[in-house]
């Protein structure tokens, strides 16, 4: 399996160690070319952001309203109507003397790369049919990010051969480092091209989580990214749609925008990836052309993404009128009474059973467990159309351990159909199924209780 350079979880590479234009990739390259290696150790999957001294709970009180938005997987940017952009005022008016025409850009060599945004900084651009984007693109293009503009800023919370933690590491970290020195009223996120080389998404959750709730209280708008197929490693590319369900419960959550990558780059030829089929292609005529042409390629599909994220938050954090209608609402409570619709295939919701009201089931007989589970639980109710195999993924932190049930009846113990404490996968017929996430107790002690990310989708 290959990885961006990565060699560790809080590693960086010996080259992408350097700083300043070392960090860089030319245009079209990739980090083997640059001389970076690419046949990396695993992460230690038993690190944890908690080993380097990051809060496991930094939950923030006003980021989930009562009524829990979905982000449908079948569009590029997740919706943004009256609701959403308030909840964005809310995250700016932590910082109101930040820069409202700086952002700052968080990740690993897809984000370090050149061909990201560098080139509507001047030259080379060719806006096409989204000739409206041009003020946004004007407006940033004048920000003062230390110097130049953030388009072409390197990035302290960027290098190459990065995962999530590496940019939380130190104190201060380079995020704070990169925070501190531009005053952001955004941030361009996206990790998990190198996460996935750990296989433990209950680290990289808890990372991305520690992140994107640091930049929020701080007053920073994340605008977030699921991440790029992994088509140099079967292996990776398996465990993507997790990384990226894991991303979009976490924006869901904390209602900040997902712009969908994943989902621009599958419908171009090769996946607009490059040659390395790790790092995406640049055009030929620039990575800003944004013509029915120069969008066959991926950095192309990032940049005008990009672009528009940048456009919607904008527009919304001055006040004006939201770029949609609502978006909508996640169905049901979480009981066995009214449980959470899981409506379509990609699922993906956070949840935190300290807030679930209901504690039906304290032992699944019918798998065969003695467990204690007399914890909260949260139920929800997938309905299938047609058979189908599902596989459904739970993560949570360090501190909270909460287990997965696949049932026929949510309150009969005895129809317990599968059990494990991170994924079940199964070949289900048309009809309705129940997952149950709940909560362990170890020792008749207090109920692992908290926050966790369930994933469910077709294998």
């Amino acid at each position: 399996m290959t990885a961006c350079g990565d060699s560790g979880l809080f590693a960086e590479s010996p080259d992408a160690a350097a700083g300043g234009d070392a960090q860089r990739v030319a245009d079209g390259a990739t980090p083997e070319d640059a001389g970076l290696a690419d046949d990396v150790p695993l992460p230690d999957a038993e690190s944890t952001p908690e080993d380097a001294g990051l809060a496991e709970d930094a939950r923030l009180p006003d980021a989930a309203p009562d009524a829990s938005p979905v982000y449908p997987a079948d569009r590029a940017h997740s919706p943004l109507g009256p609701v959403a952009a308030a909840a964005l005022r809310t995250i700016a008016a932590r910082a109101p003397a930040a820069a409202t025409d700086v952002f700052a850009k968080v990740g690993d060599s897809i984000t370090v790369s050149r061909s990201f945004l560098d080139c509507f900084d001047g030259g080379g651009v060719q806006l096409d049919a989204f000739g409206d984007l041009e003020p946004a693109r004007a407006f940033f293009a004048g920000g003062d990010a230390a110097g130049t503009s953030p388009f072409s800023r390197v990035s302290e919370a960027a290098t190459v051969g990065w995962s999530v933690g590496a940019a939380l590491r130190g104190a201060p970290s380079p995020l704070e480092q990169e925070l501190t020195a531009l005053n952001p009223a955004m941030a361009v996120v996206m990790f998990g091209t190198n996460d996935l080389q750990s296989r433990a998404p209950n680290v990289y959750f808890s990372g991305m989580r520690a992140l994107v709730d640091a930049l929020a209280v701080r007053g920073v708008v994340p605008l977030m990214s699921t991440v790029p197929p992994r088509d140099d490693s079967a292996i990776a590319d398996a465990d993507v749609p997790l990384y990226n369900g894991i991303v979009r419960a976490l924006a869901q959550s904390r209602r900040v925008p997902l712009m969908d990558l994943h989902r621009a780059l599958m419908a171009l030829p090769g996946h607009g990836m490059g040659p390395d089929n790790l790092h995406p292609s640049a055009a030929a005529e620039g990575a800003c052309v944004l013509t029915p042409s120069g969008l066959q390629s991926g950095y192309n599909q990032r940049n005008l993404l990009t672009l528009q994220a940048l456009d919607r938050a904008w527009r919304a954090l001055n006040a004006e009128p939201a770029p949609e209608a609502e978006g909508p609402t996640r169905r049901g409570d979480g009981t066995a009474a009214a449980p959470f619709e899981v409506d379509a295939l990609p699922f993906a919701e956070l949840r935190d059973t300290r807030d679930a009201t209901t504690r039906a089931v304290d032992r699944y007989d019918g798998c065969q467990s003695q467990a204690d589970e007399s914890g909260p639980e949260h139920i929800f109710r997938l309905t299938l159309d047609a058979p189908r195999t599902v596989r459904a993924v739970v993560v949570d932190g360090d501190g909270v351990d909460v287990d997965l049930h696949l049932m026929v009846d949510p309150g009969d113990p005895t129809t317990c159909l599968q059990r494990n404490d991170r994924e079940i996968e199964a070949d289900l017929g048309e009809g309705v199924w129940y997952l149950v996430v709940d909560t362990y107790v170890v020792d008749g002690g207090p109920p692992q209780a908290g926050e966790f990310a369930l994933v469910v989708f077709e294998p």
